[in-house]
């Protein structure tokens, strides 16, 4: 009988928290996929019409306030931003970069 082992890469780091970030996931490419309710003022439209959210001239999402570094549209943010969990494998790699 072969035993098969299985790898687990996600396992949340509890010494990880937004509160200790300087926002990194907050300057990748967001796309908006569903409607979360993004306020318009923060949405980039191509000339397809595909919608990202808006990223300033220093990069970070435009919905990010520089002083605090929490999202300013934190009840309405895309999907993509509430599937980025805190402390995933995904927020280490974007840490650490």
């Amino acid at each position: 009988m072969t035993r098969m082992t299985i790898d687990i890469i996600e396992i949340p780091n509890a010494d990880i928290t937004c509160s200790t970030c300087k926002a990194c996931c907050c300057r990748l490419e967001v796309m908006i996929i569903t409607d979360t309710g993004v306020p318009d003022e923060h949405i980039a439209r191509d000339k397809w019409g595909s919608e990202t959210m808006l990223r300033l001239d220093d990069g970070w999402c435009s919905a990010l306030d520089r002083d605090t570094f929490m999202c300013t549209i934190y009840e309405n943010r895309p999907w993509i931003c509430r599937e980025f969990e805190m402390g995933s494998y995904e927020c280490q790699t974007e840490r650490s970069a």
